[in-house]
């Protein structure tokens, strides 16, 4: 793995560095890493996401999983583990896309409520894998670490819409 998914700044990073940005400095010391992972995600739409119009939003979303593709994929590297467990900046990354919909469902919907609901959602989805999500995890490096999270994500998204519109 070389060139754009391993550029030359990953490489002069600690190890010590690199594996605390992918674990979030904590998620090799959480009982629940994925759900740490996705509450500071939560916490990261909050403060970053929220209210941007979707240009900005999409730029974000864009930057910020290559950034994690480049950091997982070289944590994993280095620990010499496919897909560490602690690794959880995958789904930090994810969380925003959940809420892509989350325009529309507002005037419906508290925001918190929105904010519960994507929360829940993706948890399912990330835990239980359906509908291929799990085969996306064979992917090499980074790429696998953090395609599955960003599926699951857009799942939660039109499973958030579908919500907002059976129970409006």
């Amino acid at each position: 793995m070389h060139g754009i998914l391993r550029p030359v700044w990953i490489k002069t990073l600690s190890s010590k560095t690199v594996v605390g940005l992918a674990t979030l400095f904590v998620g090799e010391r959480v009982v629940a890493p994925g759900t740490v992972g996705s509450g500071l995600g939560l916490l990261w739409y909050i403060l970053f996401f929220y209210g941007d119009n979707f240009s900005w939003f999409l730029l974000k979303v864009i930057v910020s999983v290559y950034v994690a593709i480049v950091i997982c994929g070289e944590a994993e590297l280095r620990l010499k583990k496919k897909d560490p467990a602690g690794v959880i900046l995958d789904e930090m990354v994810a969380m925003p896309v959940c809420f892509v919909t989350s325009d529309a469902l507002q005037p419906r919907f508290k925001m918190w409520m929105i904010l519960l609901g994507g929360f829940l959602f993706f948890r399912f989805f990330d835990i239980v894998k359906p509908l291929g999500i799990k085969k996306l995890q064979n992917f090499n490096g980074g790429i696998g670490i953090v395609i599955d999270d960003l599926i699951a994500a857009v799942y939660t998204a039109i499973s958030l819409f579908i919500a907002s519109r059976l129970l409006s």
